[in-house]
């Protein structure tokens, strides 16, 4: 990947993609680069508010909290060198102003991942993760289609740096 004028150095990758889109999936694939840190918000709110986690008001409470304490530390991590993939939900422009606002007081490059991946697809992931029990937080069809509809994809106007992902189509 291509790194800012400023040379190679700290990056802060944020990930922008509906429920089981694949952004922890894809988290995890960018943190397997050298001096690259993870920082995923389901693991961090599943350890501190496990039992408190039954709402999407609950979400955003304990979200808020969260990035509340993550934000200083992500940014002295950035100034250290290294990089960082903040696996938080880069989903609504306050989201997204809220990373943003970590890269640039932190002078750090920043990349926007955008998972642009279709309802049924997601669905059906959804169902197979929760079905595994592989994830901190199951959802159901009815929370997918709540916490999405308050989903908005990135525009060009937010000025990021974005990289688009898409499903390849299935083969029959």
């Amino acid at each position: 990947m291509d790194e800012k004028a400023n040379g190679p150095g700290a990056m802060l990758h944020l990930i922008c993609g509906k429920i089981a889109a694949g952004k922890s999936t894809l988290a995890a694939e960018l943190a397997s680069r050298p001096a690259t840190i993870r920082i995923s918000e389901d693991a961090w709110l599943s350890c501190l508010y496990k039992d408190e986690q039954k709402t999407i008001e609950d979400y955003v409470r304990n979200s808020r909290r969260l990035r509340e304490v993550m934000g200083d530390h992500v940014v002295r991590l950035l100034q250290a060198g290294l990089s960082v993939v903040l696996d938080f939900p880069a989903n609504t422009p306050a989201s997204r102003q809220w990373m943003r606002s970590l890269f640039e007081r932190a002078g750090a490059s920043h990349r926007l991942h955008f998972l642009d991946v279709p309802d049924d697809v997601c669905k059906a992931r959804l169902r197979e993760r929760n079905a595994a029990g592989t994830h901190a937080f199951n959802a159901t069809d009815a929370e997918f289609d709540l916490f999405t509809s308050y989903f908005v994809p990135p525009s060009a106007d937010e000025r990021f740096d974005v990289e688009t992902y898409r499903p390849m189509a299935s083969r029959s």
